[in-house]
């Protein structure tokens, strides 16, 4: 079972706001496939599934780019943000325990997950963010499995 669907978003403010929507809908062991050029918005998005989980507000997240990994534990899940930018790719990440994160008892998200789709859970939710204008951004969500399509039905565009 897949699905997909398409919307454009015009600041970082409504990127953020369609994180936290897709936040407070995810259950423990989602996992959030982020994939996009720099700058594209996937930390924006990031932001909010934080907040939409309780773990964190918006401007206390960061990109995990230099240090690969931020929990973030106050939730209503624990919200796992990892980044394999800088990576050579799902071995970089296996080291860190990241297959645990993806498929654990929070909710993960994986910016650059292009550069390491083979360590992504069979099921999972993929967003590829791109750049449309100086602010707006094109998020198309795709579902791989029936567990990450339950996000098309609870947040549809």
């Amino acid at each position: 079972m897949g699905g997909t669907w398409t919307i454009e978003t015009q600041s970082p403010e409504e990127t953020v706001a369609l994180g936290r929507r897709i936040g407070q809908a995810a259950r423990a062991g989602d996992c959030l496939a982020l994939v996009g050029e720099l700058g594209s918005g996937k930390t924006h998005f990031a932001k909010g599934v934080a907040e939409g989980l309780g773990a964190a507000a918006a401007r206390e997240v960061t990109s995990p780019t230099f240090v690969l990994c931020r929990e973030y534990l106050d939730g209503r899940l624990p919200f796992y943000h990892l980044d394999a930018y800088r990576l050579a790719g799902a071995r970089d990440l296996e080291g860190i325990g990241a297959e645990e994160m993806l498929e654990g008892d929070g909710v993960a998200a994986l910016e650059w997950a292009d550069r390491a789709p083979e360590i992504l859970p069979k099921d999972h939710l993929e967003i590829r963010f791109e750049v449309t204008g100086d602010s707006s951004r094109r998020l198309t969500f795709t579902s791989h499995g029936s567990r990450s399509a339950v996000f098309l039905i609870l947040c549809p565009p």
